[in-house]
């Protein structure tokens, strides 16, 4: 493990480096790295949070929220993705989301030392909200399970569910997908180029928000045959059902609206994920589910316009304190 330093963030935030070893998938070797901001002396629980595809974390009013709270906040940009990607190696690349495994253990046993074995709140956003279900699946069938680990409860913003598009990509689609990434799993699919959700996110473009566009590029990072083979193999084992052993609340827009160009109507809207497919399959996550829709936000709920944004935290807001993990 190295030290904390100082984060790009700022002013209240530091990182730190998980070595990893030798990548699984041939790349060279491998870090994570954990992200902290300023935590109150005695944090009454801690928040862990994972990214999705094509981004990193970098949501400071995220954090600033939790931490307003009571609770010390930390981010795991996982291997080859934002803080944690090394020359040489493919953009979120991995061949099985269980290999993630190895960085969550590792970032939730960092963060119980340092919060003294505080309950820990689990948040993720989009594929982060696909890895972070999976894994805790797992762990929860060792001895303890999740709640023996120190897991309190599971907050998923946009989660990644199920393949959209047309019907057939989530059947033949899928097979051919996966024939291809046996022979050349790092080959890239063809996907209509578009800039459409990142630009209505960045000061750049149409948005309000700063964030690095080397590590959330606002056209997105390439699809290979290999990593959605991945997330396809993912996405079967959610749809079996999955015990993850605590409480969940899923965050999701009312509506789905797909572009290649920017227009107004991309603010108010999840220009990625099919929301239908989010609600369809929130119930897999096991134990108790509470889904909320937020008129009128973007794919990442958090970073929505004021309104909406809004209603997000204040639904967490209640949630937590529902599940006692906030009380006044």
């Amino acid at each position: 493990m190295t030290e904390w330093m100082a984060d790009e963030l700022g002013d209240g935030y530091e990182q730190r480096t998980i070595p990893l070893g030798t990548d699984p998938d041939g790349e060279g070797t491998i870090v994570a790295t954990l992200v902290r901001h300023t935590a109150p002396e005695r944090p009454r629980a801690a928040v862990l949070y994972v990214h999705g595809f094509s981004d990193y974390f970098f949501q400071r009013e995220m954090a600033e929220f939790f931490t307003d709270r009571g609770f010390a906040f930390y981010a795991l940009d996982l291997r080859k993705c934002g803080r944690s990607r090394r020359e040489g190696q493919t953009g979120h690349y991995v061949s099985d989301l269980a290999l993630y495994d190895r960085e969550l253990d590792e970032a939730l046993a960092i963060v119980r030392e340092e919060t003294g074995d505080q309950p820990v709140l689990l948040s993720a956003h989009s594929t982060g909200g696909l890895i972070l279900p999976l894994w805790l699946d797992r762990l929860n069938r060792r001895p303890g399970g999740t709640k023996g680990a120190g897991i309190a409860g599971l907050v998923l913003n946009s989660p990644w569910f199920d393949l959209q598009g047309k019907p057939w990509m989530r059947t033949v689609g899928t097979r051919g997908i996966a024939a291809v990434a046996k022979v050349k799993p790092k080959s890239l699919v063809k996907l209509p180029e578009t800039d459409a959700y990142g630009t209505s996110l960045h000061v750049s473009g149409h948005g309000e928000w700063e964030f690095n566009t080397v590590f959330k590029p606002l056209n997105g990072f390439p699809v290979s045959y290999g990593w959605l083979t991945a997330i396809r193999n993912g996405h079967a084992k959610l749809h079996k059902g999955l015990d993850i052993g605590v409480p969940s609340l899923v965050l999701r827009s009312t509506t789905t609206r797909f572009a290649r160009t920017y227009s107004p109507a991309v603010d108010e809207a999840d220009a990625v994920l099919d929301v239908r497919q989010i609600a369809r399959w929130a119930g897999c996550l096991g134990d108790a589910v509470s889904v909320v829709p937020i008129d009128k936000a973007r794919h990442d709920v958090f970073i929505s316009k004021d309104e909406p944004r809004k209603a997000a935290y204040a639904a967490v807001d209640t949630w937590l304190r529902a599940t006692g993990l906030l009380v006044s």
